[in-house]
């Protein structure tokens, strides 16, 4: 779990990120979640874009791929998720 200054720290890092993936009308599949899972490996803070088609709203979304994936939910705002996950092999964000 991470801390309400961290949250923040890493919310100030995303605040100028582009979204890299959108959650559509497929929803979340297995496909979708390794896709997410190699990403947040390799960058460790990622953002997503949740369409209107897709089914879910975004905070719903978040909370399915955070339990999925062991990820942290830092942020959920209209239609933009913003998730964390330390990378096991190379951390690149020092909390």
């Amino acid at each position: 779990m991470i801390t309400t200054k961290q949250r923040a720290y890493l919310r100030s890092l995303a605040n100028d990120m582009q979204p890299i993936f959108q959650l559509g009308k497929n929803g979340i599949e297995e496909s979708f979640l390794k896709q997410i899972d190699d990403a947040l490996e390799a960058r460790e803070l990622i953002k997503l874009n949740v369409l209107n088609n897709s089914g879910y709203e975004t905070r719903e979304a978040s909370d399915i791929i955070c339990k999925e994936l062991n990820c942290e939910g830092i942020q959920a705002i209209g239609n933009k998720i913003v998730l964390y996950r330390k990378s096991t092999k190379k951390p690149k964000i020092e909390l």
